[in-house]
């Protein structure tokens, strides 16, 4: 029913974690970012970012043909909706669940991206790049912790959410990145239970990179060169 365009980074995660919570049927179609194949054009049909992950859903709702859906909040608000799981339909709590899954997309995984690519990746350490991302991220981890100590559950309130869904993925690059969450005892709570979650444990496991250098057309693939070749082009 469903075809996953995936590879196996915490975005991608987002949403072979949903899907598994949801038991949906889907197929897996591995797209390989270090080889550069999120800019085939095929891919970039249904994801005009040129970004994994992506979906297609060949039974929408509305009974018509294949309808592909990118940009992972909104993959996990169609979902939701499309099985009436995870997100409520009452107002104010659908509306705090959404807020929750913005502020992911627009901060957690912005920050903690650039985080780990300057301090992980990058070629050339730049402290400032590095000392600025990780102040930022320690800030959003305390908004976190913060939050899960007012609900004392999960992310949104009281109930798994795709809020938890979104989230739960990045604060695995926790070790890599040098935080732990002793630091975030609230976090570390929910942490532990989510993790332990087998739907999530079963959508972890899907995929894993080749094991192949992270040599430099890696890196040019993964941070931007070829994007800018790509739209040279176009």
């Amino acid at each position: 029913m469903i075809d996953l365009h995936y590879a196996p980074t915490p975005n991608g995660w987002k949403i072979s974690i949903m899907l598994e919570e949801l038991g949906l049927p889907y197929k897996v179609i591995p797209v390989n970012i270090r080889a550069g194949e999120q800019f085939r054009p095929e891919f970039l049909a249904i994801s005009p970012n040129n970004r994994i992950p992506a979906i297609v859903d060949h039974a929408p709702a509305d009974g018509g043909g294949p309808f592909p859906v990118f940009e992972t909040g909104a993959i996990l608000i169609y979902l939701a909706d499309k099985t009436g799981r995870f997100l409520t339909g009452e107002l104010r709590a659908r509306s705090t669940v959404i807020q929750w899954v913005m502020w992911q997309i627009g901060g957690l995984g912005p920050m903690l991206g650039q985080h780990g690519h300057f301090a992980l990746y990058a070629a050339e350490k730049i402290p400032y790049a590095i000392e600025r991302y990780r102040d930022e991220t320690a800030r959003l981890y305390g908004v976190l912790d913060r939050q899960l100590g007012k609900t004392g559950a999960y992310v949104a309130g009281d109930d798994y959410s795709i809020a938890d869904i979104a989230c739960f993925p990045w604060t695995m690059t926790h070790k890599a990145q040098g935080f732990t969450l002793d630091d975030y005892p609230n976090i570390k709570r929910w942490y532990a239970t989510v993790r332990a979650r087998p739907q999530v444990q079963a959508g972890l496991a899907i995929g894993k990179f080749v094991k192949e250098p992270f040599d430099e057309e890696a890196r040019k693939n993964m941070f931007g060169q070829k994007a800018r070749e790509v739209l040279g082009k176009q």
